[in-house]
């Protein structure tokens, strides 16, 4: 066997194992070898370089990544060329604009790779009948959405009435794995507030 066709065979049952161990965390069984078969067959290995896009504003998103490597963001620019970020992900994260991926509807996102980055990729129609045909997948899915609907209403909450402070110190108690992969200028775009303001809050929190 030749050597390249080797490192990939390799390089795809590692990917494929990273997102089994994950998926396992859901399910009340293990997952059986017909479920890993078919989880196989529906998600696709792929990697991108710093920087390179999954998915640009006006495209469609026909596949949902899971970051197996990596870290990634989702962002919008605005007419005066500001980048504003609405998800960061990391490891063991999903990332995709869902409203494009359901709806089938031009994206009004950016998602790019912050760092060189392994991912499975999924299209709409294969995660919809892996939630029938494997249990874990389908309280996966459960799961998630609840916890994503949970996160966009604290956000949403933070936005309208917390304060600078207030969105550092939740954001450092939510998700302190982003805090050392991501350089300021991009968690303060997250927060919804300018360097400055955030060089002055971390001083400030660091301090008590």
């Amino acid at each position: 066997m030749p050597l390249t066709i080797l490192l990939y065979l390799i390089f795809e049952f590692t990917m494929h194992q990273a997102f089994f161990d994950y998926l396992i965390k859901f399910g009340s069984e293990p997952l059986s070898e017909d479920q890993k078969a078919l989880l196989r067959q529906v998600f696709l290995p792929s990697r991108l370089r710093k920087k390179q896009f999954l998915l640009q504003e006006g495209e469609q998103q026909k596949y949902f990544a899971f970051i197996v490597k990596g870290a990634m963001r989702m962002y919008m620019v605005d007419d005066k060329g500001i980048e504003h970020i609405v998800r960061l992900g990391v490891e063991g994260w999903w990332m995709g604009d869902r409203e494009s991926w359901a709806m089938l509807t031009p994206s009004l996102y950016h998602i790019d790779a912050w760092e060189n980055c392994d991912l499975l990729l999924i299209t709409r129609e294969d995660a919809l009948n892996m939630m029938k045909q494997v249990p874990a997948f389908g309280e996966m899915a459960r799961q998630l959405d609840e916890r994503n609907n949970i996160a966009n209403n604290r956000r949403l909450t933070s936005a309208i009435s917390g304060n600078a402070d207030k969105r550092y110190i939740d954001f450092c108690e939510c998700y302190p794995e982003l805090l050392q992969r991501f350089p300021q200028h991009i968690i303060a775009s997250y927060l919804g507030v300018n360097k400055d303001t955030l060089s002055r809050v971390k001083r400030q929190h660091y301090r008590k």
